[in-house]
């Protein structure tokens, strides 16, 4: 837990829990179930989907009704009582208490050959001591709030955790560093009448063998639109990869529905440095979104901490990936060595071949304006074109990559650094406004091109007149700069659609660099 999370909190809307007292009891119209697998989850979660949704009780005894924030995080849970604690496993569970923070009830439950083994919740797991809780308040009905997973190769720091609403995050084991969050399922995202927040209700661990490296995990999801089951093999390392089944039933239609939906924090970089009176050059948990089109293109797209709330939709067939990146890894561009922004890790989903095709649809990006680094103001999801619609089956699979290595990479150069700035010639008087941009690209050919190469930079505006283009080398990176001015025709402050790649020979050297500038308004156009 941590500040993020307490804002996000105050947002996030509720789901129906179904109970685990009897798992062959699963739903009125249900199926008789005596062993547990995906298939039979499936069936459970379809039949929780024809019944009308629940809101569960969210009230907690007065005890923890009104913790503050100091003594929620007093709270820790005892090492000894994790799950498979005593046994040999590489893994082990441990679990979050129920706060004002995290209110929902989740359940959870191992599984062992089939069978389902309830685990109850025991104030004795937790050290309530310093949080001043009042241990005879609490029911042993109680639930928990969610949980995290401990590796073998350290079993003081997790490698991934789920908490609150269907959010949930992992590590790469070699820096251990959080950052951004995954979810499970997106509904109406940046809509005008509000964004719906499913949850993971209940959670089952599939007991592992005792030399194995992947953790299976269950999940029942549940909200007023939709129910869905789903499986995650969590596989930690350098980087930590989740094999991710989901099966959706919606209740009813939906509007915007994000599959694989990202969210990461960007408050401001070399592109964006509107809030300059922070002492660390950038703070962001990802700077660019890169997406691996079904057609085979590189596209990077820099994020922006945006004046209003913005949406770009990527149109594709089939994407073969997409994620919200840290590129920049340099200490020296961040200088904090508390939050260690340059440690956090990239995110790349991939979906699964042989799992049927996802059809067409657009990745859409969403930015949201930040007035500090403790709100996660970026998301990103594949949105599908049909929309969702009772009735349906909606099958999705997809691998997770947790860390700072990526497993796909473009051949040709990439994207290191956008910046901006005003615009003109230094040392000549300036007649009207611009906008400069400066995109560095390293990799591919670049490094290995001779000096008088004429390689042109390919620029495309939606609005305005492009001028003073250059595509120079840069020894010092071992790459090339693309430069170029931006100026505005008009006065209005609509975003204007950048697009931008670097060819020699009339063939392409580099990714596409794709960009939305918002111009200011008039007032503040000063040259």
């Amino acid at each position: 837990m941590n500040r993020r999370r307490f804002l996000k909190r105050a947002v996030i809307l509720t789901g129906g829990l179904l109970s685990l007292e009897s798992w062959s009891k699963t739903a009125e119209s249900g199926p008789q179930m005596s062993r547990f697998d995906y298939a039979a989850l499936k069936g459970r979660a379809r039949a929780l989907a024809g019944r009308p949704y629940n809101v569960p009780d969210r009230d907690l005894p007065e005890s923890l009704a009104h913790l503050s924030w100091d003594r929620v995080q007093a709270i820790r849970f005892r090492s000894t009582r994790s799950l498979w604690y005593a046994k040999p496993s590489r893994f082990r569970v441990q679990f979050f208490h129920r706060t004002p923070l995290f209110k929902d009830r989740v359940r959870l439950a191992e599984v062992v050959n089939g069978a389902v083994h309830e685990i109850e919740y025991d104030p004795a797991m937790f050290d309530l001591t310093k949080a001043g809780v009042q241990v005879r308040s609490l029911k042993k009905d109680l639930g928990f709030a969610g949980f995290r997973l401990h590796f073998h190769t350290d079993w003081i720091r997790d490698v991934a955790a789920f908490l609150g609403a269907s959010y949930f995050r992992a590590v790469g084991t070699d820096t251990h560093q959080y950052g951004l969050s995954a979810r499970g399922l997106a509904i109406d995202t940046a809509l005008d009448h509000g964004e719906e927040f499913p949850i993971f209700t209940d959670f089952w661990f599939e007991h592992p063998t005792e030399d194995s490296n992947l953790l299976t995990v269950y999940a029942q999801l549940d909200s007023p639109s939709v129910s869905g089951a789903y499986r995650f093999e969590i596989a930690p390392g350098p980087t930590t990869v989740m094999e991710v089944d989901a099966a959706l039933y919606p209740r009813k239609p939906i509007e915007r529905v994000g599959i694989a939906p990202l969210t990461s924090m960007y408050y401001y970089g070399k592109n964006d440095r509107r809030s300059v009176n922070d002492w660390r050059p950038e703070v962001h948990d990802s700077d660019g979104l890169s997406i691996l089109t079904g057609a085979g293109e590189w596209i990077w797209r820099p994020l922006v901490n945006s004046r209003g709330v913005r949406v770009n939709s990527f149109i594709d067939e089939n994407p073969r990936g997409f994620g919200l990146l840290q590129r920049d890894r340099d200490f020296d561009h961040y200088q904090d060595d508390g939050a260690y922004y340059d440690q956090r890790p990239s995110l790349w989903v991939e979906p699964k071949l042989g799992s049927g095709d996802w059809g067409k649809g657009a990745i859409q990006l969403v930015e949201l304006p930040a007035v500090d680094e403790t709100f996660d103001n970026i998301v990103a999801f594949w949105n599908p074109a049909e929309k969702p619609k009772p009735g349906q089956e909606l099958l999705f699979s997809y691998r997770l990559h947790w860390g700072t290595r990526m497993p796909l990479a473009s051949e040709r150069a990439q994207v290191v650094a956008t910046r901006t700035g005003i615009g003109g010639v230094v040392g000549q008087k300036r007649k009207y406004f611009s906008w400069r941009f400066a995109v560095d690209f390293v990799g591919g050919e670049l490094a290995g091109l001779p000096a008088e190469s004429k390689v042109e930079p390919m620029i495309t505006a939606s609005r305005g007149e492009v001028e003073i283009t250059s595509a120079r080398p840069q020894k010092e990176i071992k790459g090339y700069r693309a430069m170029f001015d931006l100026k505005p025709t008009d006065f209005s402050t609509e975003p204007i659609d950048l697009r931008l790649y670097l060819r020699l020979d009339g063939q392409p050297l580099t990714e596409t660099w794709i960009y939305q500038w918002t111009p200011p308004p008039p007032d503040e156009r000063n040259f």
